[in-house]
């Protein structure tokens, strides 16, 4: 559990690189929604030797597994450092192009700032037997302070290093260009949706090509080669019933996965943005968080405000739905994850194949299925 709400979170690559089984340690970095404005931080974690639990029958059936596990349990580690952020925290990201000596994050304050942060020292001192429960106060690395009203969307850009995207509610991006010590974020600003820019993803292969998504139904695809007002090339008018929430591209297919107020899960294949690839309803509330899993191109999570995260498979051919308890199930379901109150975000641990990290009001949650 956090000291506040967290209503975003990213999960660090780290150098301990691909690997498999228990234990797992995960990095993370989370921005707090404190009520209390003035009590707000970006919050940088290390947990580790995060063992699977057990049923409480099988744990009462053998004492001596149940001693091994209650000392592997008493092992758990959560080391946490902190920087006070002005402000409630919209959404954070972390830089994916991280050197020996720097670690980028950016975040979106409610104040309508966005800070770049290097969190390097903190998770160096992570690593350290001491910990310190004190909120650092230090100043952003950089502040761009030019949007017009407060935003959500941000991403860094996975193949060109330190370029980042920046959205607001009234509906205008910005680029972020990196220079020597900083950045220049671009005074004219690509501003084709009619209202709110939702989310923002960059293509994992094309390096000048970016999607976006608003509260005005539609989901965009544009071209930063061409000057703004020219850059949006494709345009899906109406995506989804109500506002388009969440998009995610797939790392190796064309493909984008998009979630809406409607509570439905579309795919989208680039090859053919004229209607969607697949369709999939099984949320009652909004969707909030879409991701595609790591390496496996074909599966990707979901989360809702109806307090569910399912986890789907594409691979799965068949088109009958499976009566599950009376109800129809899509066959592409793999799982359902419950237990979490107003679910925000979720991400796959980048090295730890099918682990899922989850942000809801009251706590966070990794966990790992049998199904991925």
């Amino acid at each position: 559990r956090a000291r506040a709400s967290c209503l975003s979170f990213d999960v660090l690559k780290d150098r301990l690189g691909p690997r498999e089984g228990f234990p797992v340690t995960a990095y993370v970095v989370a921005g707090t929604q404190a009520e209390q404005g003035k009590k707000n931080s970006i919050v940088i974690m290390k947990l580790s030797n995060l063992n699977r639990e057990k049923p409480e029958d099988d744990d009462k059936s053998e004492d001596s597994e149940d001693d091994e596990e209650e000392d592997e349990d008493e092992n758990k580690v959560l080391k946490t450092a902190e920087i006070y952020h002005a402000g409630p925290v919209n959404r954070v990201r972390i830089c994916p192009h991280v050197s020996d000596t720097r670690t980028f994050v950016a975040s979106w304050s409610e104040k309508g700032k966005v800070h770049i942060w290097d969190i390097a020292p903190q998770l160096s001192s992570l690593e350290s037997e001491g910990t310190t429960k004190d909120v650092q106060k230090i100043k952003p690395f950089f502040t761009f302070g030019g949007h017009v009203e407060e935003g959500y969307s941000m991403d860094w850009s996975p193949t060109r290093q330190g370029y980042l995207l920046t959205g607001d509610c009234t509906r205008h991006i910005h680029m972020w260009t990196p220079r020597e010590a900083d950045w220049m974020v671009s005074q004219a600003t690509y501003s084709a949706h009619g209202s709110s820019v939702e989310d923002l993803q960059w293509s994992p292969n094309e390096e000048h090509v970016f999607a976006s998504c608003s509260t005005d139904k539609s989901i965009k695809i544009w071209d930063d080669r061409a000057q703004s007002h020219k850059a949006c090339m494709l345009t899906v008018p109406d995506a989804h019933d109500s506002d388009v929430n969440v998009i995610n591209w797939n790392k190796t297919e064309p493909f984008i996965v998009s979630g809406g107020d409607d509570g439905v899960v579309k795919i989208w294949d680039l090859r053919k943005l004229e209607t969607h690839a697949a369709l999939f309803k099984h949320h009652t509330g909004p969707i909030t968080s879409v991701e595609w899993h790591p390496t496996d191109s074909s599966v990707f999570a979901a989360s809702g405000e109806d307090n569910q995260v399912s986890l789907w498979d594409l691979g799965v051919e068949s088109s009958e739905p499976l009566v599950i308890d009376g109800q129809e199930v899509p066959p592409q379901l793999l799982f359902i994850h419950q237990g979490q109150e107003e679910i925000k975000e979720l991400h796959w641990h980048p090295h730890v194949p099918g682990v899922l990290l989850t942000t809801s009001l009251d706590s966070f949650n990794i966990f790992k299925t049998i199904s991925v």
